[in-house]
């Protein structure tokens, strides 16, 4: 609880906002083109932290799988809430925005990135709960299904942060309603 409110801290500290730019309490954001989007509780994006939260446990099951349950999920809140921090830095909000689709992304709420700790943590129990297989396959199928609804997911935005592709940019893109 200590690491959730100190990222709360640091991204208030950084300039973020609880509740996003109109200030208002939302529950869900289902476009991921919305002004909105990365503000409210949950998102299409929220996939993508479950996601990591089942990436963390088997990573942590390879790298630890000596070390207590409670101290390998300590270490996967700790990775996550770095990551929100890292995340909601100008020079990530500025890669976001000329390597990914994310062409006006202003960072998350507070809000968001509490929930998005939230998220992991729940595939994170969630993989600790179910076999492997059963994981992998719910993994994958998170992965499909987000690339079939908004033409993006973990794995997508891992490779566009990392190394852009173009012609994925467009085909993402592509998906965008027209204004």
């Amino acid at each position: 609880m200590a690491c959730v409110v100190l990222t709360a801290l640091v991204e208030w500290f950084l300039g973020r906002t609880w509740f996003g730019p109109d200030g208002r309490f939302g529950i869900w954001e289902g476009s991921i083109w919305s002004d909105h989007c990365s503000q409210r509780i949950a998102d299409p994006y929220s996939f993508s932290h479950i996601a990591h939260g089942m990436v963390f446990y088997a990573g942590l099951w390879l790298a630890g799988r000596r070390l207590p349950v409670p101290v390998r999920f300590l270490l996967a809140v700790l990775l996550e809430a770095g990551w929100e921090v890292l995340e909601n830095s100008p020079i990530i909000i500025e890669r976001y925005r000329q390597a990914t689709i994310a062409l006006g992304y202003e960072g998350d709420s507070i809000l968001n990135s509490i929930s998005d700790i939230g998220m992991m943590s729940l595939g994170f129990f969630l993989a600790g709960r179910w076999r492997p297989w059963v994981t992998a396959a719910v993994f994958v199928a998170m992965e499909i299904a987000c690339a079939a609804w908004v033409r993006d997911n973990l794995t997508l935005n891992v490779i566009m942060l990392i190394h852009p592709i173009e012609a994925i940019k467009a085909w993402q893109l592509a998906g965008r309603p027209v204004p």
